[in-house]
């Protein structure tokens, strides 16, 4: 069936009112109002039409680094993210296992969101074993998901013995993973759960980072329903020889409804400013850390060089400095277009770099608000080349936007408005001179550059108002009245349903 979006404003083409027809999955024409044909032909069925009346259609979102599995487990996990100090995260993982009947205390306890590097103390090993937790499983994941602070009875779980610091770092915390996992059937409800929330915020695409097992995953959901969202799917350093062997490559098409498609070859080369593992060329202040190189440059090579030779797009994951520098040169050694994942902190020579060789800055806006205070601390004297959005485009680097959800929550508005204002708070714009336009922030979140075209793929959103004539609180949380994706309308608000 066709579907009519009638008396609708389109972004970008003025305040003049169309009729965005949607025929066959695709945008088959955008004309006057009032003008869309009643009808597609003998003996089919009028299509569907909604008045808009005036509100604002926008290509579909995009959001462009998403881990979903794990996002979707985040709201069964403690919350800890208002946790000021390592003794106040203790004093609440007691208050909640003190309040389990007797019979549960001994089930495992797993909390997200704490983040120690401006805290007064630090969370260090015993600090979880005292008391009443002795005797609980606790396992407390770090916001940036980079460390995790495990009790002696959690680590005891993973059949390992108590980690001398209390708080494991990059891969070590390999060793806690799949504690808090829970049946096959269960875990793809959750996920689908998490994508209909996505799409409801105007998402129509996500490329899914996940590790072990994405593709697999997104496979068994497509053919179980009709999945609210595009999907392309990673592979993994240690899994893309086995995808490989499926004669899979970067954009195959992997479900019979062609949403699910291979991603990027996704390789983590440094760690996290939060950890204080990301890889910079100058040390940490007071200390001779310099982050952690998680692949040495060498093997970093060889898993583009051969990865590319089986058809797979690297997405290089670097947030340091030196983890960037290392990252560029592979792509130039090797001479294959990527993306770089987070490039948080970046020389102004590897910024022009990245536009030479079109290296794909695949970037999450909401975390510079997150890490604004941290950056003062930890980067003293370049804060001025953090997040360098501005810097990118000017130089013709080419944006994505992403949440890294769960470490920021997936909604694409979220990011639109840090990118474009770089305050969420009462305190000014942080570094002022790399905001960039709300529309280029919408451009760099979706797969049209912002624009709404025809014969695209009817993947659109309708917003009440152009985004441009918003900030602050009332863009990060923009109403979306509409989500369609590939003509099927995937969210629709009270108006609408």
């Amino acid at each position: 069936m066709s579907l009519i979006l009638a008396n609708a404003r389109v972004h970008g083409r003025g305040n003049q009112l169309v009729d965005v027809v949607l025929r066959e999955g695709r945008i088959a024409a955008l004309q006057p109002a009032g003008t869309s044909a009643a009808g597609t032909g003998p003996g089919e069925p009028a299509p569907r039409r909604l008045d808009l009346d005036g509100a604002t259609v926008l290509p579909g979102l995009w959001d462009h680094h998403t881990h979903m599995s794990t996002w979707a487990k985040t709201a069964r996990r403690l919350d800890l993210s208002g946790t000021a100090s390592a003794a106040e995260t203790v004093a609440l993982v007691r208050s909640v296992v003190e309040e389990r009947p007797d019979a549960e205390r001994a089930h495992l306890l797993t909390g997200f969101g704490f983040s120690d590097s401006m805290w007064p103390d630090a969370p260090v090993a015993g600090a979880l074993d005292e008391g009443v937790l002795a005797s609980t499983p606790v396992v407390l994941y770090n916001t940036d998901l980079h460390s995790a602070w495990a009790n002696r009875a959690a680590m005891a779980l993973a059949g390992q013995g108590e980690h001398p610091g209390g708080l494991l770092r990059e891969t070590e915390t390999a060793v806690l993973r799949g504690l808090d996992d829970v049946d096959q059937d269960t875990a793809d409800q959750w996920v689908l759960d998490v994508a209909h929330a996505a799409a409801a915020r105007g998402v129509v695409g996500v490329v899914d980072l996940e590790g072990q097992g994405a593709i697999e995953g997104w496979e068994r959901r497509s053919a179980a329903v009709a999945l609210p969202l595009r999907v392309e799917a990673n592979v993994r350093d240690h899994s893309y020889e086995a995808a490989a062997a499926r004669g899979l490559r970067t954009g195959s098409r992997v479900d019979d409804a062609g949403l699910v498609h291979v991603g990027p070859l996704k390789i983590i080369t440094d760690g996290s400013l939060g950890t204080r593992t990301a890889y910079c060329h100058d040390p940490y202040p007071g200390s001779e850390n310099h982050g952690w190189q998680i692949v040495a440059l060498a093997e970093l090579e060889e898993l583009v060089r051969h990865g590319a030779e089986l058809g797979f797009t690297p997405a290089i994951h670097a947030i340091g400095d030196a983890a960037n520098t290392a990252a560029l040169d592979v792509f130039e050694r090797v001479g294959v277009r990527g993306a770089i994942e987070h490039a948080q902190l970046m020389r102004e020579s590897d910024v022009r770099r990245m536009a030479a060789l079109g290296v794909v800055a695949s970037v999450q806006p909401e975390h510079l608000l997150d890490d604004r205070d941290q950056a003062e601390r930890y980067w003293q004297g370049r804060t001025h080349r953090a997040f360098p959005l501005r810097e990118m485009i000017d130089a013709g680097v080419q944006l994505a936007l992403g949440s890294d959800a769960p470490v920021t929550p997936l909604d694409p508005w979220l990011n639109i408005q840090a990118a474009a204002q770089r305050t969420r708070d009462d305190r000014g714009p942080w570094i002022p001179e790399q905001r960039i336009s709300v529309t280029e922030a919408i451009a760099a979140s979706t797969r049209t550059g912002g624009v709404v075209a025809l014969g695209d793929p009817a993947d659109l959103v309708v917003v009440p108002d152009p985004p441009e004539k918003r900030s602050g609180a009332a863009l990060r949380e923009m109403p979306v009245a509409l989500t369609v994706l590939g003509g099927r309308i995937t969210y629709a608000d009270a108006a609408f349903a």
